[in-house]
């Protein structure tokens, strides 16, 4: 069977980072895509949950390679901060 990927990259790629509605949760989400996606490549979305206690962020970037992807998510959910990515 031949090993095919689902992505053509570049690509416009969709991150869901989730965390507690605090500043330093929207800080540690910024920088690690500041530091391995270029800015103006880079669109946020913030949602809060009803009680606003939550804050969901999607960013919306431009993926590179399935290594980019794999660095940011592993950074991401090894984050104290971030409660869940999808």
């Amino acid at each position: 069977m031949e090993n095919k990927q689902l992505l053509e990259f570049p690509c416009s790629f969709p991150i869901k980072v989730m965390g507690l509605n605090t500043e330093a949760f929207s800080a540690a989400v910024t920088a690690i895509f500041d530091a391995r996606v270029s800015r103006d490549q880079i669109h946020y979305t913030r949602r809060l949950s009803s009680s606003n206690k939550y804050l969901s962020i999607t960013v919306t970037f431009v993926a590179q390679s399935k290594e980019q992807l794999d660095t940011i998510y592993g950074e991401l959910n090894a984050h104290e901060l971030v409660m869940m990515t999808l």
